[in-house]
């Protein structure tokens, strides 16, 4: 660590044994005497995505109105309320190459990438570069993780998983290559050590931090070196970074520690996470939102339940699980089901908006300079189709976006069209990704 008293580098990391903790963005970090030492300290731009599996329930979740305005949300998207002058809602997006045999494999695997999937059952799987390591090829160099891959289920799944399409497909939402996909860990330990860990193996990483310390033990020194060249305001920023990093460990801890007692609701769920799924989930959320405050990465994915999933959700009211229910022949009981788990899964999204709304950044907030995308690669689960995908976009973009608007187009517009105006908002220029016809000019500023 280097701290001179003219600025505190913006890669400031507090090492101890098997720990890396980088800082959140401080004031201190400006370079003393530029026209920024005036102002707060500049951020960077972060792109997020969050998908939801088997579409939804589409009447109850598209918005009222002609779009243009978001003048009323649906009920689906009704905990969004408070975010609503931050959100775009687009309708009639729609991702031709998921059209296939594999139809839940291919939803997934094109969601970023737009492509085709391989029809194979075997080891010899291709797809296309996603969107999300696309960007992190270009904004992931300066940080510690060029991405993070997040999600909710295990991946354990191997072979054929969805009509001659192997289970790579329906597991991976990244591919780093169109041979590479990059499994997403469900364990919240495993990410937070992804963060926080540096140097020795996971297990001797885990014996150290069973002697009664948490990770910030290690670096009590360097945190009161660093709190000593701090002013008022940056000394309560890294406490509240430093609390939310202490917080999500005690949370991990505590559900570790309970793995032995509480019974497995379903073969899909981690050993080791919170008992209920709406804590698992928000403590993903939160590990997120600790490595874009730390600026350890700036692209991440989070696959909220993998494509036939048959999780249940009792908590709510739907003991059913979810893949059958998807399938709802228009049964008006399957789909207020579905639409149950639709508004669940928004509401969740809905929380990591509030805790980056809550977070500052510079001279605004996480949410200020984030790029998010919500949704779905299905649009009717009844049917399997790709045509009118439920899409959510939010976040400021640094500027660069604005909400408030429903987008309804009257005929279909490819998906991929919506990847590459949204890498525009984060610096990243392409003039096509899969089968892109343009940008959406609405959000074209």
């Amino acid at each position: 660590m280097i701290i001179t008293k003219k600025s505190l580098p913006r890669r400031t990391v507090l090492r101890g044994i098997g720990t890396s903790v980088a800082l959140p963005l401080l004031d201190a970090m400006v370079p003393a005497m530029t026209a920024e030492a005036k102002t707060a300290a500049a951020p960077v731009r972060r792109l997020g995505y969050v998908y939801i599996p088997m579409g939804a329930n589409l009447q109850q979740w598209t918005p009222p109105g002609d779009g243009e305005r978001l003048a009323e949300l649906s009920p689906i998207l009704n905990s969004l309320e408070p975010f609503k002058e931050g959100l775009t809602v687009i309708t009639n997006l729609e991702n031709k190459n998921a059209y296939s045999a594999g139809n839940h494999a291919t939803a997934n695997s094109g969601f970023l990438s737009a492509a085709k999937a391989k029809m194979t059952e075997g080891a010899d799987y291709e797809l296309a570069t996603t969107v999300d390591q696309i960007a992190a090829q270009r904004i992931g160099r300066e940080t510690a993780l060029p991405s993070l891959e997040l999600s909710m289920d295990l991946q354990t799944n191997v072979g054929d998983c969805d009509n001659g399409f192997a289970c790579v497909y329906q597991n991976n939402l990244s591919w780093s290559s169109p041979t590479t996909p990059l499994p997403p860990t469900p364990h919240p330990r495993v990410a937070f050590e992804r963060l926080f860990g540096d140097g020795g193996s996971p297990s001797e990483r885990r014996a150290e931090l069973r002697v009664d310390r948490g990770i910030l033990d290690w670096v009590r020194d360097d945190i009161a070196r660093v709190r000593s060249k701090l002013g008022s305001s940056d000394k309560r920023t890294l406490n509240g970074y430093l609390d939310a990093v202490r917080e999500v460990e005690r949370r991990i801890q505590q559900a570790e520690s309970r793995a032995e007692e509480v019974p497995l609701p379903d073969l899909d769920r981690p050993i080791g996470v919170p008992e209920k799924y709406a804590d698992h989930a928000r403590m993903m959320f939160d590990l997120q939102v600790l490595a874009m405050q730390g600026d350890i990465t700036r692209v991440m994915t989070f696959q909220l339940a993998r494509e036939t999933s048959n999780r249940a959700y009792p908590e709510i009211g739907v003991p059913d699980p979810h893949h059958p229910t998807s399938h709802h022949a228009n049964d008006p009981q399957k789909l207020e089901k579905l639409a149950k788990i639709n508004a669940f899964h928004v509401s969740l999204f809905g929380y990591y908006l509030d805790r980056l709304a809550s977070t500052a950044d510079g001279n605004g907030t996480l949410l200020d300079h984030s790029v998010l995308l919500c949704g779905s690669g299905m649009g009717n689960p009844d049917i399997h189709d790709h045509l009118n995908l439920p899409i959510i976009v939010g976040g400021g973009g640094g500027g660069g976006l604005t909400g408030g608007r429903h987008i309804r187009y009257k005929e279909p517009v490819p998906l991929a069209n919506l990847h590459i105006t949204l890498l525009d908002k984060v610096g990243v220029h392409l003039d096509k990704f899969g089968d892109s016809t343009g940008r959406i000019e609405e959000l074209v500023l």
